[in-house]
């Protein structure tokens, strides 16, 4: 079975980065609280108070206006079902359509939605009770206009029948992806939400860096001037128009295997030797953020199997990474950010905001991949293993060993692994912070001169190496490697191995366990065959 770096270095015919799914929402801003609406409805409208009974007959005719257009463009209305798979409709019905771009069908659905309503208030100072504007919630009636754009491909647009209106907008990078290749003529096989194969490579990322915030607002811009509008153009011009802002966002990195069926075999043997990337300490280093005890969410790592195909998933707050052999053909590993709060990154579709996101969630699959080639692939030579343990002279100077065995050593390895990926690298007392904890010590057991002298044999050793000009180190690459073998031989193999097959152990019904004392009873009964003595 070749190493992970060895299949995505030779066996990759196409690799490619694009956003994949975004889910957004579309609002206006100065409606999204009651003293909006009120202002809207007194200041804009002119009604003497602010009640939602006025927002009853604005609603009618936007309902009225959608129903027109549906008779008007004979545009089928289907009604949901609870768990109708809606992308298999829109994917027969786009096989269906002859058009380049226009509404597929309309969906209706009840949904909960944000409102405002009407309450009664006490007025102490005209002793009454007073309508009063609230935000609420009600299960309202949605209206999803499926359709398809000459350059965005499917997607779909939906609407609440409730003021505010707010709408949802769902697009897909990898149909804009292949609507522009269309155009330009440049020939392709379609792998389902992505590419198979691409007749000019080079092409395809430049053209997944284009789908810009400034492009999908204009996708917005065009269908909601085609579609019916539920504020008409006075109020438009009054500074009421919508707005998007991002409710999910998945950044997908696509790499096509030449052989499926070794790709497979490869996926399988990285979540087996990937099942701690969901601790804490992993996933902050693929996402570049610390985790304390207050970082909120569920640290695990999940393998879900959908018939015979395991897909592996990490969690990290709102935002998830999943990773799965598309379709027999193709490792995808995508990043989905559900919050982009989560990093500190405003909601609104900016063109700031996008590029933010896009450098999170695409590094946050390099970071994966790159972890997974160095944890299957830490492999060391006989010569290394046993040069480690051994004191060496180098330069001149002579250093202790690494051995093994050594707790000490042992907690120097495991702290090393969570420094690689640090820009600026670590410093003395960065290590005595981790080490502390690793060797069950308070800090002040562990003094700066018995780093120092750590320090020094890692460096000699070629484990770490001193940043120039400066008190910093860093991990080499092959002190993770060193690391990580020697970390999981240690933890995964030898002491989980021995507490098994120690005769002290309490008998348990382990595999491993049983052949021992099966070969033990068995070397007894040739020895006593033979009339050895005991």
């Amino acid at each position: 079975m070749p190493s992970v770096a060895e299949i995505l270095r030779s066996q990759v015919t196409l690799e490619l980065e694009s956003i994949d799914r975004m889910y957004l929402n579309v609002y206006v801003p100065a409606l999204q609280y009651a003293a909006g609406v009120a202002t809207f409805l007194r200041q804009h409208r002119g009604h003497p108070i602010a009640s939602s009974v006025l927002l009853e007959p604005i609603s009618r005719a936007f309902v009225a206006k959608m129903e027109a257009f549906a008779a008007a463009h004979q545009i089928p209305v289907l009604y949901f079902a609870k768990g109708q798979r809606k992308d298999e409709l829109a994917q027969a019905a786009l096989a269906r359509f002859p058009e380049r771009e226009g509404v597929l069908f309309i969906g209706k659905a009840q949904e909960q939605t944000p409102v405002i309503r009407t309450e009664k208030r006490w007025n102490e100072r005209t002793g009454r009770s007073d309508p009063w504007l609230v935000r609420s919630t009600a299960m309202v009636n949605h209206w999803s206009w499926y359709c398809v754009d000459e350059d965005f491909g499917p997607f779909f647009v939906k609407f609440s029948t409730y003021f505010p209106y707010t709408a949802k907008l769902c697009l897909n990078g990898h149909e804009y992806l292949k609507r522009q290749l269309t155009k330009r003529g440049i020939a392709f096989t379609a792998l389902d939400n992505g590419l198979l194969t691409c007749a000019e490579p080079a092409v395809a990322p430049t053209i997944c860096d284009a789908l810009s915030a400034e492009r999908i607002d204009r996708l917005l811009r065009k269908w909601l001037r085609r579609l019916p509008h539920p504020f008409p153009r006075r109020d438009r011009a009054a500074g009421y128009r919508y707005t998007l802002s991002i409710l999910q966002a998945e950044f997908a990195r696509t790499q096509v295997l030449d052989r499926p069926h070794t790709g497979r075999l490869f996926f399988e043997e990285v979540i087996r030797e990937n099942l701690d990337l969901g601790r804490p300490q992993q996933v902050q280093l693929l996402f570049t953020r610390r985790i304390t005890r207050q970082t909120p969410g569920r640290f695990r790592t999940r393998v879900i199997t959908e018939g015979v195909v395991p897909s592996l998933h990490l969690d990290y707050k709102r935002t998830r990474i999943k990773q799965y052999h598309k379709e027999g053909r193709a490792l995808r590993t995508e990043t989905t950010i559900n919050d982009t709060r989560d990093f500190r990154i405003g909601r609104r579709l900016t063109a700031t905001n996008l590029a933010a996101l896009r450098q999170i969630g695409f590094q946050a699959n390099r970071r994966l991949l790159e972890v997974q080639q160095l944890s299957h692939d830490c492999a060391l030579g006989d010569h290394t293993f046993t040069q480690l343990p051994q004191s060496r002279i180098v330069a001149g100077q002579r250093t202790a060993a690494l051995r093994f065995a050594d707790p000490r050593v042992q907690a120097l390895f495991s702290a090393l692994v969570l420094f690689r990926l640090l820009p600026q690298g670590f410093s003395n007392q960065q290590l005595r912070t981790q080490l502390a904890p690793l060797r069950d010590r308070s800090l002040d057991a562990l003094s700066p001169g018995q780093m120092t002298y750590d320090l020094r044999r890692l460096r000699l050793h070629g484990v770490i190496a001193r940043i120039p000009r400066s008190h910093r180190y860093r991990v080499t690459d092959f002190g993770l490697r060193v690391a990580l073998f020697c970390t999981r031989a240690y933890t995964r193999l030898l002491r989980p191995g021995l507490a098994t097959i120690v005769p002290q152990a309490p008998t348990t019904n382990i595999n491993l366990r049983r052949s021992f004392d099966r070969l033990e009873r068995a070397m007894d009964r040739w020895c006593a065959a033979t009339g050895l003595a005991a």
